[in-house]
């Protein structure tokens, strides 16, 4: 582990020891999860096509107390929620992976690693019961997808990936929250000139959108 990751863990620890436990789906204080949010984790499956020729499915809808909980584990570091996001994650698994596939992750950037001192997406496959192998890395980091269009999204992560290795077979690449699938598409589009087959994604929670006056789809507040 390096200086930056241990910096960044022991920071964590420390806000945990001085600031109180609050839930955090709702804010109760003195649990992770209450028993209500937990009850809001269970999945709720969902497939849309989100690119053209990309079929994604989702565990949970990306919003209330699901959106809240997300952000708590990849941005507040609090992974133990993990244990709690996994089941939604398992469901979308074990309804779309085919036998013998492999499973890989959309890789965080080397600045997100060290920020966080952990990889959100591969935690939660690991959670949820299967071994992800790390088949795609980045060959420069995006710039944030956060406030980006439809277009704009897809040109901002052109090319971005690269392979690790020769694939053959079928793979399954899994990220935490799919928005426009612009990134996803990109990930299997990769895997696919890899010389994989049967590329499919997954995703944790399905960013509810709305089509605006332009034709394009924005995100909808959560």
């Amino acid at each position: 582990m390096n200086l930056s990751v241990s910096i960044a863990s022991a920071l964590r620890d420390a806000l945990t020891f001085w600031l109180p436990l609050a839930c955090a789906g709702c804010g109760d204080l003195d649990v992770s999860l209450c028993g209500g949010c937990r009850v809001q984790l269970a999945p709720r499956l969902s497939g849309r096509e989100r690119e053209p020729d990309l079929a994604v499915v989702c565990g949970l809808p990306f919003e209330g107390v699901a959106a809240r909980v997300i952000r708590a584990f990849k941005e507040e570091g609090r992974t133990a929620l993990a244990r709690d996001l996994a089941p939604a994650l398992a469901a979308a698994l074990a309804a779309f992976v085919p036998p013998g596939a492999l499973i890989t992750t959309v890789p965080s950037s080397r600045a997100a690693f060290r920020r966080r001192g952990y990889r959100p997406v591969e935690v939660l496959v690991r959670r949820a019961g299967r071994r992800p192998q790390r088949l795609l890395r980045l060959r420069r980091a995006p710039a944030d997808q956060r406030g980006l269009g439809d277009r704009a999204r897809r040109e901002n992560v052109r090319d971005v990936f690269a392979v690790r290795v020769v694939l053959s077979g079928p793979v399954v690449v899994v990220d935490d929250v799919v928005t426009t699938g612009a990134t996803l598409a990109e990930a299997v589009r990769a895997l696919r000139a890899a010389g994989a087959t049967d590329v499919r994604a997954v995703a944790l929670a399905d960013t509810p959108r709305r089509r605006t006056s332009k034709g394009e789809w924005e995100v909808i507040d959560t």
